[in-house]
């Protein structure tokens, strides 16, 4: 270590060390800088420590400083920061605990060898002192990061395991993390913490861009502390600490916001306890998650599938499906017609089969079936049969069939017109009895017509029900706009403000690549109508707002535009026409006739629950015939 650049004043230094020529003394230099590091006290120290932070994020799968004590060195310098307050408080001291934490996390993303070698160098216990909190949020943000990832090796599981506080400290985390960056750091900017400011940003922004950056770190402190606690829900032993109600019922709201829109966060983990015999028990005796999980199933958003799958799971578990088939099955037979989800394939065959199973083994007394439950699976079951005898039909048959839906169409578009509302609901419900099961197009226009009349008429489930199956029916997937924007109006009558807010900006999305000049989006502009919806579920699904109102900051209610926009009027959303209302409020009906998009290329990950799923990653006029 006793290399020293002609023109740098201090001895010893790191960047001076790593320019050597001679490898054997670079890495002798290296191996000494990390066993004395933590023992020495002078100024400037955090200068070599971002260095190697910054190596680490470049080269995370580079053995180099692994083997020359890398992981010993951090520990020893985060167990100085938290028994050392003098020394922390000296200099830049302050950062290194985060730096090394982070470094740590960083080593050990990718390599189960390299996640080995840090527990044998003792990383674990610091790092559960920093989950702890004894230093701050920041640095809570960084160890659960770190823990995370040890935690998703089979060879590494066990010695996280055996300190139990591990899983209690990560859930109540994950249930407090997002008042504890409210209240420690978004609240008040002058009580910020300068090294908190300088972290977030680089020492680059200001107060908005704090701003903005506490709310991504907000939500990847929640979502990492999913992470981990998700790999103790592998294991059936640790499900009876993870499965309290209190933590269950706020497992859906939990997921991390259009600012970590690539984790699975609450959803997730609740497939994975879901997976289990042990974890359907608890999940299915709280009614509030089987209704947030049918909402989750009958939304835009990404986990989508990870909602029916617990759905589908609970039902065909005997102990289970009693429990929760009543408040299930509506949402399910509005799916079965979902051809593929990423990788389900025949994801509607599957639904179906489920709940024939269901009907099938249904029992007596209270594990019967109710009245309305066992009409709408033989309803399903009815429709599936019809198209297997539509099959066999002559085509000229289906000709007909076809025509005399599309004549009772137009009688419904003309009581639309008329302001008869219910009566063109009934006539698109005939329409749909007479339509060809095969005849998708003309279904998609008839169940969002009907969706439509179940706005005006103030009827938001039956509108939720009627978009989510032309949603289904659409080629591809989840992508008639009109339907987006109906489903969206549904949800906000609901106060459902995320499932609202994901099919609204969806819509805005296929407007803007739609060829269809009543849709299309008038100089790249974003529709009136749908930017107030978008703003007002910003702010209602905003991601510190239960915080805000606990706390009663000044960003929550009212105030809240001045995070998404300005206030703007949050009355009732125009249903009849979504942008130029004419006869007196009435547009006109219309088919839709643009070409069908190409199924969307996404690469979704639909596998089967394993330890690493959740590792890395735990966006008018209307046509002339339709309403």
């Amino acid at each position: 270590m006793d290399k020293v650049s002609p023109d740098c004043p201090y001895p010893g230094c790191f960047f001076c060390v790593m320019k050597e020529g001679n490898p054997s003394k670079r890495r002798a230099s290296i191996l000494k800088f990390f066993r004395e590091l933590p023992s020495q006290d002078d100024d400037g120290q955090v200068l070599p420590i971002s260095g190697l932070w910054n190596t680490a994020m470049a080269h995370p799968n580079d053995p180099e400083f692994i083997e020359l004590g890398i992981f010993e060195c951090m520990a020893a310098l985060i167990w100085k920061g938290l028994k050392n307050r003098r020394w922390l408080s000296h200099d830049q001291n302050i950062y290194i605990p985060y730096y090394a934490a982070h470094i740590i996390g960083s080593y050990t993303m990718n390599m189960e060898e390299f996640a080995e070698s840090a527990v044998h160098a003792g990383v674990i216990p610091p790092l559960v002192e920093l989950l702890r909190g004894r230093l701050t949020w920041v640095e809570q943000r960084v160890a659960v990061r770190a823990l995370g990832h040890l935690a998703t090796y089979a060879s590494t599981f066990p010695a996280l395991a055996s300190h139990g506080e591990i899983l209690e400290l990560s859930i109540q985390l994950a249930m407090s993390s997002l008042e504890i960056v409210y209240s420690h750091f978004y609240q008040y900017v002058d009580r910020r913490l300068s090294y908190h400011c300088d972290l977030l940003t680089r020492g680059m922004g200001g107060v908005e861009m704090e701003s903005r950056k506490a709310e991504e770190w907000a939500s990847q402190l929640q979502c990492w502390s999913l992470q981990l606690i998700n790999c103790f829900a592998f294991k059936p032993e640790f499900l009876s600490i993870i499965c309290k109600p209190e933590f269950l019922i706020k497992l859906p709201g939990m997921w991390g916001g259009l600012v970590n829109e690539n984790s699975p966060a609450g959803i997730g983990l609740l497939r994975t306890i879901c997976h289990h015999k042990l974890g359907r028990g608890p999940v299915a005796s709280c009614p509030g998650i089987i209704e947030a999980l049918c909402n989750i199933a009958r939304s835009s958003d990404d986990w989508q599938y990870m909602a029916i799958d617990c759905l589908l799971w609970l039902l065909q578990d005997p102990s289970t499906c009693h429990k929760v088939i009543d408040k299930a099955v509506g949402a399910l037979v509005d799916l079965s017609e979902i051809s593929t989800l990423g990788d389900h394939k025949k994801l509607g065959d599957s639904i179906v089969n489920v709940l024939q199973e269901c009907i099938q083994s249904q029992g007596t007394g209270r594990n019967a079936l109710s009245n309305r439950t066992k009409e709408q699976i033989e309803e399903l079951l009815n429709s599936r049969q019809r198209l297997k005898w539509e099959k066999s039909m002559p085509k000229e048959d289906l000709h007909i069939k076809q025509a005399a839906a599309l004549v009772v169409k137009l009688e419904g578009n003309s009581l639309f017109s008329s302001g008869n509302i219910s009566g063109a609901a009934s006539k698109y419900s005939e329409a749909l009895a007479l339509c060809p099961m095969r005849s998708k197009k003309e279904r998609v226009v008839l169940y969002s017509n009907r969706a439509q009349c179940h706005l005006l008429l103030q009827q938001p489930l039956t509108a939720i029900s009627d978009a989510t199956r032309a949603l289904c029916l659409h080629n591809p997937l989840n992508r008639h706009a009109k339907s987006l924007w109906r489903r969206a109006q549904a949800y906000d009558m609901l106060g459902l403000a995320k499932e609202s807010l994901l099919d609204a900006i969806l819509f805005i999305n296929e407007c803007s690549q739609s060829s269809d000049p009543d849709l299309s989006l008038r100089q790249n502009k974003v529709p009136d109508y749908a930017e107030r919806l978008v703003k007002k579920q910003m702010r209602a699904a905003w991601l510190f707002r239960e915080a805000a109102i606990k706390h009663g900051g000044v960003h929550c209610e009212g105030d809240a535009g001045d995070i998404y926009g300005h206030e703007t009027d949050d009355s009732e959303w125009e249903t009849a026409s979504e942008s130029d209302i004419g006869n007196d409020g009435r547009d006109e009906m219309g088919d839709d006739d643009c070409e069908w998009k190409n199924e969307d290329d996404r690469k979704d990950k639909y596998d089967k629950p394993s330890m690493k799923d959740m590792k890395h990653g735990y966006n008018v006029q209307l046509a002339e015939d339709e309403p």
